[in-house]
């Protein structure tokens, strides 16, 4: 593992199957690369904010966090790599993405990576986290004989750009139930149904990114979901930071998410 471009979080409770996937949290343009971008991108507000602080106490449950240190603005861990479009029809942000979810350029004139820079940052940035990822459902599946994946996403309530409207506070994405099994899915969705705080809504406008696609695999023992979670649901949108209350109100729900999927067996 280059442990330049992730951090592994080992749990410090017994080891459960559950691996937590957070491939927006991080925020660093490496120094040779940021004059290609405008001021704004600079400040990366793309950026899944404060997820690996909000989800920290699940390490003791027993999960095992995986955080990577780069921006999506260098390279989207959570699309494929051959590039293709996660939602065609729609408008949508690439591997390497040009564009603010609000649909303005990031870099400067004549500064978009080509494609050999694109290879490059794959093999320096994206396949080293893919790679350890990788190796942690393996690992958790021979100990368990299963994994489950949670790849943890969060995102503005409201972005014309990419969709229309305001977003529930939790989408829970299973590419239609493909990603994981069936029973693990309405277990989830349970979770949700038994509070009325945070709206909710499953397979909707977010139905999981490459990494739920690539790594879910129920029929031979990997199960993944993905949650985006509104910003409004833990921190303040505008300017958006870390507002304590709103973490406390929702901390108690993610935590009933999080022991559901460490206490969840294939039958």
């Amino acid at each position: 593992m280059n442990d330049d471009v992730c951090t592994v979080h080992i749990g410090t409770g017994p080891m459960g199957p559950l691996v937590i996937s957070f491939p927006h949290v991080g925020t660093q343009i490496p120094a040779e690369q940021r004059h290609r971008y405008t001021e704004r991108a600079l400040q990366v507000e793309d950026t899944d904010w404060y997820l690996d602080r909000l989800y920290a106490f699940a390490a003791g449950l027993g999960a095992t966090l995986l955080v990577p240190r780069h921006s999506r603005y260098l390279i989207d861990l959570n699309r494929g790599s051959d590039n293709q479009p996660m939602y065609p029809g729609r408008n949508n942000t690439e591997l390497c993405p040009t564009r603010h979810f609000t649909g303005e350029p990031i870099y400067r004139d004549g500064q978009a990576p080509d494609e050999a820079e694109i290879r490059r940052r794959v093999a320096r940035y994206w396949q080293p986290y893919h790679d350890t990822l990788a190796r942690l459902l393996a690992e958790t599946k021979a100990r368990h004989g299963h994994a489950v994946l949670f790849d943890a996403h969060s995102i503005k309530s409201e972005l014309p750009w990419l969709f229309d409207g305001t977003l529930p506070h939790m989408n829970l994405g299973t590419v239609e139930g493909r990603s994981c099994a069936p029973v693990l899915r309405d277990r989830l969705a349970g979770v949700f149904a038994d509070q009325a705080t945070f709206s909710h809504v499953v397979d909707g406008r977010f139905k999981g990114g490459h990494i739920t696609r690539h790594f879910g695999r129920p029929d031979d023992g990997v199960h993944a979901v993905q949650l985006e979670m509104c910003w409004r649901a833990y921190m303040d949108e505008s300017p958006a930071r870390w507002n304590d209350a709103q973490a406390a109100t929702v901390t108690p729900l993610l935590a009933a998410l999080v022991r559901a999927m460490l206490d969840w067996r294939p039958s």
